[in-house]
């Protein structure tokens, strides 16, 4: 199946979860931090292996110029502590690439309001028209019979919209007699017709459809993100998101996101929780 044919694009998917792909994550310079701690006349070691951990101990170090004289407990007891006192800004240099798939356009909508300290690359249905085969079911409506069934309709209607739009755009574009060739330039190409065709067939796709976006963030950030999307009161299908990002970096930093816990909630999902909110 090609990717920017849109006929072939003739069923639809439905996706009942999302995947978070951890695709990079930062790496300690020991011999760059060595120079540094000899040219301050102190000697100094982190017991983490975990480079995540480390900068943000190194951070926080710097500000007290504390390492000669560290406290007990190591980089556990040293990171409890920042997040204990909310000196939160040394966790912004713990940065992570996720990328993260089967998720909705209305999810993404709301993900990409968290600006500060995070950056996206979405895919786009201008040049993909791949992203029409597959959508994001509602655990309230797929729980009745009834709604499924109607969302489904629903779904499938748009959807073979957006295959005829798409498919009857790229041929009269592709028509030079076609007075829609004027919303061409004229050295237009096939490329160029069929993101034309996709991007104006795009508009009557329901924000159910699923998409892709690749994300970086920094600790300080997604501890926010945890803590506003993994709410009871968050949209239950970013909330279900949270917790997978949450199993991801638990694995990835223990120590700078440990702290959260999972209550269950009505519906069978979780809200995450920690002690130590706003870092």
């Amino acid at each position: 199946m090609r990717a920017d044919d849109p006929a072939e694009f003739t069923m639809i998917g439905i996706i009942k979860e999302p995947k978070v792909y951890v695709v990079g994550r930062q790496t300690v310079d020991d011999a760059g931090l060595a120079r540094f701690l000899a040219d301050h006349g102190v000697s100094w070691q982190s017991d983490s292996s975990v480079a995540a951990e480390v900068l943000s101990e190194t951070a926080g170090r710097v500000c007290y110029m504390s390492f000669a004289k560290p406290r007990p407990g190591g980089n556990a007891a040293y990171l409890a502590h920042i997040k204990e006192s909310g000196h939160g800004s040394v966790l912004e240099h713990a940065v992570w690439n996720l990328l993260i798939t089967g998720v909705s356009r209305g999810l993404t909508h709301e993900l990409v309001r968290h600006r500060a300290g995070f950056g996206f690359s979405q895919l786009s249905q201008r040049y993909v028209g791949g992203s029409a085969a597959e959508y994001v079911e509602p655990d309230v409506v797929a729980a009745d019979p009834e709604l499924h069934a109607l969302w489904v309709r629903a779904v499938e209607q748009s959807h073979a919209a957006y295959v005829a739009l798409a498919e009857k755009l790229a041929a009269k574009l592709a028509d030079p007699g076609s007075p829609l060739a004027a919303f061409l330039p004229p050295d237009a190409d096939g490329t160029a017709r069929r993101k034309a065709a996709f991007q104006a067939a795009r508009s009557v796709l329901p924000n159910a459809a699923e998409t892709k976006i690749f994300v970086t963030a920094n600790a300080r950030a997604l501890r926010h993100f945890l803590e506003q999307r993994g709410s009871r009161h968050a949209d239950p299908e970013i909330r279900r998101l949270a917790g997978r990002v949450l199993d991801v970096l638990v694995q990835e930093s223990p120590r700078l996101f440990g702290d959260y816990e999972r209550v269950p909630l009505p519906d069978g999902t979780f809200e995450v929780v920690s002690a130590f909110r706003k870092v």
